[in-house]
């Protein structure tokens, strides 16, 4: 009978590590990247999108080491779970309110103030029906709703559907393509000018709430990153955006990025917070909702489209909804802005009835930016 050699002996053990390390090296290195403060590499931006399906499928990792014994790679593949989870499963949790112990949700700087609803949604080139976009905002009664990819076509039809007799000031930045945006409000509305980036039209204003101090409001809607040539458009889109310094800010629209994306972060630490992920629904998917491929692979729902509040701005609610031909989810949350204290609240309490929509021949307050 042959004895068994030193080297026969030895070469499960191998393959075992292997098979140990090949299942943990891919979601370590996905975790040690996420904490990387930057944006690494074009294809990275496009990968850490998945972060939370990477975050679930990294359980296998520590899996694959404790069925074949490897300590060091189940070590290993336990702190890249870790990581990945913790980055992650905060969104799925609503923030504590002060004093409360419901867990309902953050109600904090701005709780008493005036409530504002804001409504975002992704128009696909203009080629949502008006008639649906009006309808959900007669539903939702936004006081504010940004617009990305509006058309000129699209702007018109929204108008003749009724849209300037429900919200009737506007920043219109209607144009061709993809780089059109708008701002619709229910209350006076002054349009500002925000740095264009590669013919990026996002529009912004300052909104002049009843009872509550200014609030600047911008459509977000950087270049989508799906192609080499436009990752300098999007991250200097999303870096030229403003900080939550001087007026009472909100960001909302398609940022075309997630929460795990570093430029997003960046706007985090800096003070802003994201309307979903304080009401526990951060992972609601936003986007594609129609078949979508990235190198031949279908693209899984995603977060991307966003509403991020000033830190001196509650959110009480959050809602993702559906419109017809757009790949996108609309979004909406209900927050409470700050209110005006003493003197100024009184006098501004005789603008309260600007809450109310105008009758059909109140003209729209439509910034002439195409000049500009």
């Amino acid at each position: 009978m042959t004895r068994p050699t030193a080297g026969r002996v030895g070469r499960p053990g191998v393959w075992r590590g292997l098979l140990a390390w090949s299942a943990v090296a891919p979601f370590a290195l996905w975790a040690l990247l996420r904490l990387v403060p930057g944006d690494v590499h074009f294809r990275w931006v496009q990968l850490v999108a998945f972060t939370p399906y990477a975050a679930l499928a990294s359980v296998v990792a520590p899996l694959v080491a404790v069925l074949v014994r490897r300590r060091a790679a189940l070590v290993a593949g336990l702190a890249a779970t870790a990581t990945l989870v913790a980055c992650v499963a905060p969104r799925a949790l609503p923030d504590p309110i002060p004093g409360d112990s419901s867990g309902a949700g953050l109600r904090a700087a701005g709780a008493a103030g005036p409530v504002l609803r804001v409504l975002s949604a992704n128009l696909l080139y203009g080629s949502v029906p008006p008639a649906a976009l009006v309808d959900l905002v007669r539903r939702l009664r936004p006081d504010v709703l940004t617009l990305q990819e509006l058309t000129p076509e699209a702007s018109a039809g929204l108008r003749g559907a009724g849209l300037t007799a429900l919200l009737p000031y506007a920043d219109d930045r209607a144009q061709e393509g993809s780089g059109g945006s708008g701002l619709f409000t229910r209350f006076p509305l002054r349009p500002e000018n925000l740095a264009d980036v590669a013919g990026r039209r996002q529009a912004a204003g300052i909104v002049e709430v009843p009872g509550a101090a200014p609030v600047a409001v911008v459509s977000v809607h950087p270049c989508a990153p799906r192609y080499s040539s436009r990752f300098r458009c999007w991250s200097k889109t999303l870096a030229s955006l403003p900080g939550p310094r001087g007026p009472v800010r909100i960001l909302s629209g398609d940022f075309n990025a997630t929460l795990d994306h570093s430029r997003v972060r960046r706007l985090l630490d800096a003070g802003y917070r994201d309307a979903a992920d304080v009401t526990g629904e951060g992972l609601a998917g936003t986007w594609p909702y129609r078949p979508w491929d990235l190198r031949g692979l279908p693209v899984p729902p995603v977060t991307i489209d966003h509403i991020l509040v000033d830190p001196r701005v509650s959110v009480r609610a959050f809602g993702v909804h559906r419109l017809p031909v757009t790949d996108h989810r609309a979004i909406f949350a209900e927050l409470a802005v700050p209110a005006i204290q003493g003197r100024a609240a009184r006098s501004d309490a005789g603008k309260a009835n600007l809450g109310s929509p105008p009758d059909h021949h109140t003209p729209i307050a439509s910034a002439a930016v195409a000049s500009r």
